[in-house]
């Protein structure tokens, strides 16, 4: 048996790593279209608005404005990223809309009215030339529970959005004909969450 040296490894690898990069550029010469895009972040995992807030930063570190309305946090939650957010108000225009999860509430018309009032916003900050990004935070939540048609959501999204302007939404159970319409989708499988093992949720990590 032939024993490969190290020099010959290297060699090798460096081929390889050459055919690959040829073969990259050649992908990435035919992708010219630039476009707003609509991304949907679902799944029972952790971590969705937390990849969105991501994209905020992102957008945020280049000076270009955004808009988020969070349909399920209250104002009186004290969250991490109403913290830091709030630090850039000449880029961040940060509406937090909601009353607590549906469990708490337990009273379905208010819910839906205040879905509505959140929809509402929504749309402003869309069709708001000012915003290059748009967070429709929880979103997803709001259409499981039937509190927004969800056929009156897709046909602004898809008719309405400018088309240069990046929507995000979030949240379990996303809708499928949300997920038909969208740009991007990416679905947070769980795997392990300390919640079953007794940890509550904790600051910094959840809010």
């Amino acid at each position: 048996m032939t024993v490969e040296t190290e020099a010959e490894a290297n060699a090798r690898h460096a081929e390889k790593m050459k055919k690959h990069k040829a073969s990259k550029e050649k992908l990435l010469a035919g992708k010219s279209a630039d476009k707003g895009l609509l991304i949907v972040h679902t799944g029972a995992g952790k971590g969705k608005t937390s990849a969105a807030l991501g994209m905020v930063m992102r957008h945020i570190a280049y000076d270009w404005p955004v808009g988020i309305v969070q349909f399920i946090k209250a104002p009186s939650w004290e969250t991490g990223e109403a913290k830091l957010l709030g630090r850039f108000p000449d880029l961040v225009t940060l509406h937090v809309m909601g009353e607590g999860f549906t469990w708490d509430t337990q009273d379905r018309a208010r819910d839906m009215a205040v879905a509505r009032s959140a929809w509402e916003r929504a749309k402003e900050l869309i069709r708001d030339e000012r915003h290059r990004l748009v967070l429709l935070d929880e979103l997803n939540i709001v259409l499981r529970y039937d509190y927004l048609p969800v056929e009156e959501v897709v046909a602004f999204l898809r008719d309405e959005k400018p088309a240069d302007k990046h929507v995000i939404v979030t949240g379990r159970n996303a809708k499928p004909e949300l997920i038909e319409i969208a740009d991007l989708v990416t679905e947070m499988t769980l795997v392990k969450h300390p919640f079953r093992q007794g940890i509550k949720a904790q600051k910094g990590i959840e809010y």
